[in-house]
């Protein structure tokens, strides 16, 4: 039984890394991937880097290099409603690759795969957030507009919806956690992701624990 983490950077992969017994360490394809134990269980860590392609490309190779058996996504991601906090640490039920129109083709909604019929695909914690995934990092309003009225998402990133996507068509379970770093509509987000990514960090870590052992 073993449990495959895809994170997209290595400060991420720290909270885990820091508590793991690490086994072997091997770099395949320009990223680095670390086999072990942590908090009771079997793992193998990649550190994918930033964006869709990086996320899915590294969540295929776990899937065809490793025994693995769930894949989970963990990292910072900005908030996109006040019910949220910078701090806070949210399980994802559902998630949306926003970047993704085939409206103008197939008459589908925004984020809508062309193999499916809605936008969302739904992760194994049924219990949680929606995630919109995107390869863009901006204040842009029309993704705001986006993302808030027409998908309803919760939280943004760069990576979740690229895994979940990879990982269902392999009918493996999927799960993910975000730590927000940053809150849409509280001023810039750069300027929010830099001066409150470690502490989104160090509360991710407090986090992982239980999240880990009730894998």
């Amino acid at each position: 039984h073993m449990i495959g983490f895809v994170i997209a950077m290595e400060k991420e992969a720290e909270v885990l890394l820091r508590h793991m017994k690490i086994e072997e360490t091997r770099e395949i394809r320009k990223r680095k991937i670390y086999r072990g134990s942590a908090f009771g269980k079997d793992l193998v860590l990649t550190v994918c880097g930033v964006g869709k392609v990086n996320a899915a490309a590294a969540t295929e190779y776990l899937l065809t290099a490793y025994p693995v058996e769930k894949i989970v996504n963990f990292g910072l991601a900005g908030a996109l409603n006040d019910s949220m906090e910078v701090g806070g640490v949210y399980p994802v039920a559902r998630a949306v690759e926003y970047d993704f129109d085939l409206a103008q083709l197939n008459g589908t909604p925004v984020g809508t795969l062309n193999e499916c019929e809605e936008p969302y695909l739904s992760l194994s914690d049924t219990d949680g957030k929606s995630l919109a995934t995107g390869d863009r990092f901006n204040d842009s309003k029309e993704d705001y507009l986006l993302l808030t009225q027409t998908l309803r998402a919760d939280i943004r990133d760069m990576e979740g919806g690229a895994i979940v996507h990879t990982a269902l068509r392999a009918n493996v379970p999927v799960y993910a956690f975000k730590a927000i770093s940053d809150v849409a509509g509280k001023g810039c987000t750069t300027e929010q992701y830099l001066n409150n990514a470690q502490r989104a960090l160090q509360a991710m870590e407090e986090a992982l624990p239980a999240i880990v052992e009730a894998l």
